[in-house]
C-alpha cells in the first residue's frame, strides 16, 4: 500500500511520530524520521531537523529528495512548544503566544511550502498534517477540574483550527497538480496524563478510554496510500467518539 514511497515524518521521535513511522514501515513505506532528537544519517533514514530554524527545513528536504530521488509524502507531526506552554490563558504571555503560533504553524508552513515545490516539480505528492480536535471543536473544560492547574493551552485551539482551513486550503490550491492534503486529528491520546484526568476523559468519551498512539497512526498511513487516492481536504477525525456527542 505504500511500496517503496519516500515520507518524510516531522517530529518522528515523539510518541506518536514513533507509531507514525511503524505503521508507514508495515505497510512497505520509507518514513524518514526528521526531528532535532536524532543524528543525520540519511542510510538510517534519520535528519536531524530543527523544524523552526527555515535553512534546516531546506537542508532536510533537499538532502532527502537528492539522496532518494523523490518525496513521496510529509507528515508535519513536529510539536515544538515554550517551557510555559499550559498556562492558564490569563496567565500567558504575549510573546510566548507569538513564539508558539510561530514554531508550530509557522513551522508548518514553511515545510509545506518548500516540500509542495518539490512535489509540483515531480507531478506528485502527498501531505498529512496532524491537527486535533479541538481544532474542531470547544474545550470541555470539566475534564480538568481537580488536576492540580492542568489546562489546555489557548494556542493549541488556534493553531490546530488554522491548520485544518489551511489544509482545504493547500488541497484546493494543488488538486490539479496530483497532489492530496489532509489532516488527521486525534483525540486525547494517552501519556501518562494526571490520573484524575484521564478518569474524567475516559468518563466522557463514548469508548470509555484515551487513544493509544497505535489506534491514531493507521489513518495517517491509510490517507498517504493508493488507497486514499481520492480523498483531499479532508480531516480525519481519530477521537473515539469525543466530537460525535
Amino acid at each position: 500500500m505504500l511500496s517503496d514511497k519516500i515520507i518524510i515524518v516531522t517530529g518522528g521521535s515523539g510518541l506518536l511520530g514513533k507509531a507514525i513511522i511503524k505503521s508507514i514501515e508495515t505497510k512497505g513505506g520509507i518514513a524518514i524520521n526528521a526531528d532535532i532528537n536524532t543524528e543525520t544519517d540519511l542510510s538510517k533514514f534519520a535528519f536531524k531537523l530543527d523544524i523552526t530554524s527555515l535553512d534546516s527545513i531546506k537542508e532536510c528536504l533537499n538532502s532527502v529528495y537528492s539522496h532518494f530521488g523523490k518525496i513521496d509524502g510529509l507528515v508535519n507531526n513536529a510539536y515544538p512548544r515554550t517551557s510555559d506552554w499550559g498556562a492558564k490563558f490569563e496567565d500567558i504571555k504575549y510573546e510566548s503566544w507569538k513564539t508558539n503560533i510561530e514554531m508550530q504553524l509557522d513551522s508548518v508552513f514553511a515545510m509545506s511550502q518548500k516540500c509542495l515545490s518539490i512535489m509540483q516539480e515531480q507531478k506528485f505528492g502527498n501531505i498529512v498534517n496532524i491537527t486535533s480536535i479541538y481544532g474542531v471543536v470547544g474545550n470541555d473544560f470539566t475534564i480538568y477540574e481537580n488536576t492540580n492547574g492542568m489546562t489546555s493551552p489557548a494556542a493549541y485551539s488556534a493553531i490546530k483550527g488554522g491548520l485544518i482551513n489551511f489544509s482545504r486550503y493547500l488541497a484546493s490550491y494543488y488538486g490539479d497538480k496530483n497532489i492530496r492534503i489532509n489532516c488527521v486529528s486525534p483525540g486525547g491520546v494517552f501519556d501518562n496524563q494526571n490520573p484524575t484526568f484521564v478518569a474524567n476523559f475516559n468518563a466522557k468519551v463514548p469508548l470509555k478510554r484515551m487513544a493509544t498512539p497505535e489506534d491514531i497512526a493507521p489513518s495517517v498511513s491509510f490517507l498517504l496510500s493508493d488507497e486514499a487516492k481520492y480523498i483531499t481536504g479532508h480531516n480525519l477525525i481519530v477521537d473515539g467518539g469525543w466530537t460525535a456527542i
